[in-house]
């Protein structure tokens, strides 16, 4: 496949260390209650119950709502401090992605990977997709979801130039181009518009 994504739509309005930009902790939540909502209905559609898996870019909270039994949920993220008080997770890893898109887990390890409200901010895109790819079993899912908050300092280029519509296909496009998933769908969960923050998801399932 050729490469539809030229190093310059990831930059950023500042490209100074994300670690530094992190530093402080945000013990926040960065979607409203409805947003919120959303997010858990479609983790109980598509995550298998009792799984083991890691919620990338992970923060103050997951949203795995109570009614879906966890196994293992493992935060890969960049404030420890954020993440000890997200009362979900049963392990924390400091890890920026941006800098090393590697994964630390062996190959088809996880029944499924959660990226929420968290897509924008990579600048490397392909190389983790396709490293959620390696480490999830065959058939499990990749569930990313975004509204349209961010911190537009540290969000990429092309991101910051396309609307809600455009988002979505651009990430059905990562999910494409690594060629590790199927069963791409895009979901358009916006609660009440003009009343609450807006809510997207795509859901790709590991190649059998």
């Amino acid at each position: 496949m050729p490469n539809l994504f030229p190093r310059i739509y990831f930059a950023r309005y500042d490209e100074s260390d994300d670690c530094h930009f992190y530093t402080c902790p945000r013990l926040t939540t960065h979607v409203d209650d409805a947003a919120i909502a959303a997010i858990g209905q479609i983790f109980l559609e598509e995550l298998p119950p009792s799984g083991r898996i890691p919620d990338l870019m992970s923060s103050y909270r997951s949203h795995i709502p109570p009614l879906l039994p966890v196994e293992r949920l493992v935060g890969l993220g960049l404030n420890e401090e954020e993440m000890r008080h997200n009362p979900q997770l049963d392990e924390i890893l400091i890890h920026d992605l941006n800098r090393q898109p590697q994964l630390p887990f062996a190959d088809a390890s996880f029944d499924g990977v959660l990226c929420t409200v968290s897509v924008q901010y990579l600048t490397r895109p392909i190389e983790v997709f396709s490293e959620v790819g390696r480490v999830l079993r065959p058939g499990a899912p990749f569930i990313v979801s975004f509204s349209n908050r961010c911190f537009p300092s540290k969000a990429v280029q092309i991101w910051m130039a396309t609307n809600d519509a455009q988002h979505l296909q651009l990430v059905q496009l990562y999910f494409l181009h690594t060629r590790c998933f199927e069963r791409i769908k895009a979901l358009d969960r916006s609660p009440c518009r003009w009343v609450s923050d807006p809510l997207f998801a795509v859901v790709g399932r590991r190649v059998v």
